[in-house]
């Protein structure tokens, strides 16, 4: 509360005038208390009218509520983006310069509900007012993981500039088919026909999505940009889970079972893999819809920043090499992931990774240039199941890249490779071939392990030093061996 002190002396202001200052300073509290007065709202019907206002403080009771496919027959929940009119939106908030306090609140969203619509995506909170906080929610998807939508689903879409959502505890469920990752499809061409529910899209100005903490049980990403300029990932926890390809082959029945294993890779899913059964931890794309003030864009990724975020058990930990402008992670650390960091070009500092299901970091395209990486290599928790026996796979030029920490992988034959197959799952028999077999040239690479280097016959120019021992294939080369 802000205190007025006036000194009033009655032998220079006269006493109408006095009355009138005293008013004036009376009317101006009421109405600063107004503008700060906090809300309580007691059910999901009473907030609703408050996420079209401007300038609201609202609080919502402690308590468990619920949305139900029952809840959408009856017309209660039946919002519309304003973008081409495709998605409908559980709870759409339209202002601006407001704060949503949900602590203690679970809303809990019943999997039934992304079939109730029909043909649309479901976005189950959306933002496109500019300037709000949302803050300490627990939103969940209750119901079977294979629940899947009729379209797609997302729980959470930031757009509008400046919105600020922290303190989140999401849980997402609901996608078909779930439990083999990406191997049969993934987008465009598929064997199985996907519908996809992933967890967080942030789009839009100078969004950030903060302390939150994410249980993905679902086939889509979790945190995921699209549209977006100037966007923070800061502080937030990703949790989805992984699965031996050689446990999906063992299957008598299923959807994976009916297309006799094979893979949209145009092969049939070899053993010896750990895959997700999520997408990316945390992505951006080069391309996407948002809406400012609005007003619709369409429009890549920019300046992305991903701060102090722990990934676990997803298909990638923070993979934003299709952004554009200043890329920087810092703080970050990836746990069983099939790659960790992907920027294409850009910061990683301070960050760690574990090389159990595959590497702390893998160069996206041969046109990488001027990736500078600080990464601590951390011991495993599980049994090693790294199909494509990389610690990290580095192509393109320009870099500077420094692994350290532990070399617990050794024994297993873990290799830094430069250049040449990559040996990944999606890039067998030539598949995809713009994606592997990248000539890595021009680069200082730091290894403080005693993992090997393999220089391949597609490596130049690579200077630096290693204390694990190196196999030289390529040209000009003159990364030096540091013996113990």
């Amino acid at each position: 509360m802000t205190t007025f002190n006036f000194q009033l002396k009655s032998k220079q202001i006269p006493a109408f005038s006095k009355f009138a200052v005293l008013l004036s300073i009376a009317l101006f509290s009421v109405s600063s208390v107004q503008l700060t007065a906090q809300t309580m709202v007691n059910s999901l019907q009473a907030l609703k009218p408050f996420l079209k206002q401007n300038n609201v403080q609202v609080k919502m009771k402690p308590g468990v509520y619920s949305i139900t496919a029952e809840d959408v027959k009856k017309g209660l929940f039946s919002d519309e983006t304003i973008i081409k009119n495709t998605s409908k939106v559980l709870l759409l908030f339209e202002g601006n310069n407001s704060t949503y306090d949900f602590t203690g609140v679970t809303i809990n969203v019943d999997t039934k509900v992304l079939q109730a619509f029909g043909n649309f995506q479901i976005h189950e909170l959306q933002i496109i007012g500019n300037n709000n906080v949302l803050k300490n929610l627990t939103l969940a998807d209750v119901g079977s993981v294979h629940d899947a939508p009729t379209r797609r689903a997302t729980n959470i879409v930031m757009d509008g500039s400046h919105n600020k959502i922290e303190g989140f505890h999401v849980t997402t469920k609901g996608s078909f088919p779930y439990g083999y990752g990406d191997a049969f499809g993934k987008g465009g061409k598929s064997v199985i026909p996907h519908r996809k529910h992933s967890a967080c899209l942030v789009r839009g100005e100078s969004n950030h999505l903060k302390n939150s903490k994410f249980i993905h049980r679902s086939y889509g990403h979790c945190i995921f940009m699209q549209g977006a300029n100037n966007p923070i990932i800061e502080g937030c926890e990703v949790e989805g889970e992984v699965r031996k390809t050689d446990d999906m082959l063992a299957e008598t029945s299923g959807p994976a079972f009916d297309v006799d294993f094979m893979t949209v890779w145009g092969y049939k899913l070899p053993k010896g893999y750990m895959l997700s059964t999520g997408e990316a931890g945390i992505r951006a794309y080069d391309g996407g819809e948002t809406v400012i003030d609005g007003k619709n864009y369409r429009r890549g990724t920019s300046n992305v920043t991903v701060l102090n975020c722990t990934i676990k058990y997803m298909r990638t930990g923070v993979t934003i090499a299709h952004a554009t402008g200043k890329k920087y992670v810092e703080g970050c650390v990836a746990k069983g992931c099939e790659n960790g960091f992907s920027l294409g070009s850009g910061d990683v500092v301070n960050c760690k990774a574990d090389v159990t299901y595959g590497p702390a970091y893998a160069s996206t395209y041969e046109s990488d240039k001027g990736y500078n990486a600080d990464i601590t290599l951390i011991p495993s928790e599980e049994p090693y199941y790294n199909g494509s026996g990389a610690v990290a796979y580095i192509g393109g030029s320009g870099h500077t890249i420094s692994l350290q920490g532990s070399s617990q992988g050794v024994d297993q034959g873990l290799q830094i490779k430069v250049g040449g197959d990559k040996k990944n799952i999606r890039l067998l028999h030539g598949n995809l071939p713009n994606q592997n077999d990248f000539k890595g040239f021009d680069f200082e690479l730091h290894n403080l392990t005693t993992y090997p280097v393999y220089l391949s016959d597609k490596s130049s120019g690579v200077s630096g030093a290693s204390k694990g021992e190196i196999t030289d294939l390529g040209t000009d080369n003159t990364i030096q061996y540091i013996k113990k």
